[in-house]
C-alpha cells in the first residue's frame, strides 16, 4: 500500500491530489458556513468526502488551517472576478454602476461567502490576519475604483470627495446586508431582499444610490 507521505507521482497522482483537495474545500466550505468555525468538526467533513480525516490533516494540517484555506479560496473567487472586470471603455458613471453590479451578483451567488465572512468577523479576522495570501491579496476593485473616481472627478461628473476604500465599503455594505440579513429583515418587515421578482429593482437601486452620492450637487451658499 502506498504511504500518504510518499511524493506524488506525475499525471494521475497529481490530478487525484488536486481533485481531492478541491472536494475537501467544497465540503468544508459548506460545513463551516452551516455551523461556524467552532461548530465544524473535521470528522464530519471527512465523512462527507471520499477521503479520510488523516488525509485532511495531511493536506491542510488541521481545522484552523483548513478554515483559512476555505477563506483564501472564497476571497480568491471575488478577487478573480474583480481582476477580470473590463470597464476601461465605459464612461465613469457606467463604469461605477458595472462595478457595483459585479459585487451585487457575486454576493447573491455566493451566500456561503457571506456566512464565512460573518463567522470570521466573530473571530475578529484572526485567520485572515494570519494568512500571508489574504494579507497580500488586496482588492483589485480598489485600483479600478481609483481610476474611475479620478476619471469622473477630472471630467466634473463626480463631485464627492470620497476615496476608493470608502466607496468600496458603501457598495459592499448593501450587497452584504441584502444576503446576510435576509431572514431577520424578512421576519421584521415582511420583505424578502433576495426575492427574484425584486432582484433588478435592488440591483438598479444600488447603482442609483452610488451614482447619486458621487454626482450630488454640493454647492453651498
Amino acid at each position: 500500500m502506498t504511504s500518504v507521505d510518499e511524493p506524488a507521482r506525475p499525471n494521475g497522482r497529481i490530478r487525484d491530489a488536486v481533485r481531492t483537495k478541491a472536494e475537501i474545500l467544497d465540503v468544508a466550505t459548506r460545513e463551516f458556513a452551516r455551523v461556524g468555525y467552532a461548530g465544524a468538526r473535521v470528522d464530519d467533513i471527512a465523512a462527507r468526502t471520499r477521503t479520510t480525516k488523516r488525509m485532511i490533516y495531511y493536506y491542510f494540517g488541521g481545522k484552523e488551517q483548513l478554515f483559512t484555506a476555505v477563506l483564501e479560496r472564497s476571497y480568491g473567487v471575488i478577487r478573480e472576478a474583480e481582476q477580470s472586470l473590463d470597464v476601461e471603455h465605459l464612461d465613469p458613471v457606467a463604469a461605477i454602476r458595472r462595478l457595483a453590479e459585479l459585487t451585487f451578483d457575486h454576493h447573491e451567488r455566493h451566500p456561503d461567502f457571506i456566512r464565512l465572512v460573518s463567522i470570521e468577523n466573530i473571530h475578529e479576522a484572526e485567520h485572515i490576519a494570519a494568512s500571508e495570501m489574504l494579507g497580500s491579496i488586496g482588492s483589485p476593485a480598489l485600483d479600478v475604483i481609483r481610476r474611475i473616481l479620478a476619471s469622473g472627478q477630472e471630467s466634473g461628473l463626480f463631485t464627492a470627495d470620497v476615496d476608493a476604500v470608502d466607496l468600496h465599503a458603501m457598495i459592499s455594505s448593501f450587497c452584504f446586508f441584502r444576503v446576510a440579513n435576509r431572514h431577520t429583515f424578512g421576519a421584521l418587515f415582511g420583505r424578502d431582499l433576495v426575492d427574484p421578482a425584486q432582484r433588478e429593482h435592488y440591483r438598479t437601486m444600488l447603482g442609483d444610490m452610488v451614482i447619486a452620492y458621487l454626482t450630488a450637487d454640493r454647492a453651498t451658499d
